[in-house]
């Protein structure tokens, strides 16, 4: 339910993934929800559907800033028959419980782990892996808060290093034991939030 997708001027092709944003319903006292407001973490990605103008039914066009909100957050704030809703929105640091997860997925020849439940920034700008026989190895983004890198790391416990977007970092030590397969989701330090 906490969870919001974005238009693409929002999105920044997956960049802005894991930002958390405070949303409230503004103008139309006839559909709001006086005094409320939701907090939301950008995790999908609401495409354009260039068959409309962005002033008539192409919400998600650029440069239209729409967010796509589950029913049960829409309800928080505004009469969910109002449909389509002006919203005043602001970015916010992300408060999460526990520490970041790794979910660890690939083959042989590469891993690729998704990133989630990061405190404070909330998105990412960079993130490095070790295993025991490497130095730091830097990973590519690919979608989001998706991160790949083209090694065998298999039988060697990771680490990862994650940056996020207002330059602090936090180091994970062997969050993935030495046993680890792909599927699993290990969970690391956090961000001060």
């Amino acid at each position: 339910m906490a969870t919001v997708g974005l238009s693409e001027s929002l999105f920044q092709r997956g960049q802005v993934c894991g930002a958390c944003f405070e949303l409230r319903c503004v103008e139309d006292l006839r559909w709001c929800i006086p005094g409320t407001s939701i907090i939301l973490t950008a995790t999908n990605f609401c495409a354009p559907n260039y068959g409309f103008p962005a002033d008539g039914g192409g919400h998600c066009n650029p440069p239209n800033q729409h967010f796509v909100l589950p029913i049960e957050a829409f309800e928080k704030i505004a009469i969910w028959k109002a449909g389509n809703m002006p919203v005043q929105y602001r970015r916010i640091k992300c408060r999460k419980e526990g520490g970041i997860r790794f979910t660890i997925d690939g083959s042989s020849i590469f891993i690729s782990v998704l990133i989630s439940n990061v405190a404070g920034a909330g998105d990412i700008v960079a993130v490095k892996v070790k295993g025991s026989r490497t130095g730091w190895l830097p990973m590519g983004r690919n979608w989001g808060q998706n991160w790949h890198i083209n090694a065998d790391l298999k039988n060697q416990p990771l680490s990862f290093e994650v940056t996020a977007t207002n330059g602090l970092t936090v180091t994970s030590y062997n969050v993935a034991p030495k046993d680890w397969n792909f599927g699993q989701t290990f969970e690391g330090k956090q961000f001060e939030s």
